[in-house]
């Protein structure tokens, strides 16, 4: 079956829908999503939201974060949550490249082996880098 991937730009009770269902699958500790929190979402001009279609449904979503800093425009791809029937963040790539991003980075857990080895495989490299995290 193939995969579509389309830019979010208007919340319907579809993508609702679909971000309640996949949400759950990348955190256990993130909260649900309502339309006004995809709606801020989806307007913050850093982000682009993608959604993945296969057949119809939305099968998952991304979202690239753009941003300049003193060293060029970075991209990071956030929130990869995608059904094991369709992976891949090739379109997030194209998107940070057509804007000039110099890099994208993506994060990922250790765990998840079949993730990383597709990073791998599109030609993501492992950086030399922590990442700290500070939580209230």
């Amino acid at each position: 079956m193939s995969v579509t991937v389309e830019v979010l730009r208007e919340i319907t009770d579809e993508t609702v829908e679909a971000f309640a269902r996949l949400l759950p699958q990348l955190s256990r500790t993130a909260r649900p999503l309502d339309r006004a929190a995809l709606e801020a979402m989806v307007a913050c001009g850093a982000n682009t939201v993608l959604l993945a279609r296969s057949g119809g449904p939305i099968v998952g979503t991304l979202t690239l974060v753009r941003f300049p800093i003193p060293s060029g425009l970075r991209a990071r791809i956030e929130d990869v949550v995608v059904d094991e029937s369709a992976r891949g963040p090739e379109e997030a790539v194209r998107l940070a490249r057509a804007a000039g991003a110099r890099t994208v980075d993506l994060t990922s857990r250790p765990s998840r082996g079949s993730a990383n080895r597709l990073y791998e495989r599109l030609g993501f490299t492992a950086r030399d880098s922590r990442v700290y995290r500070l939580t209230p």
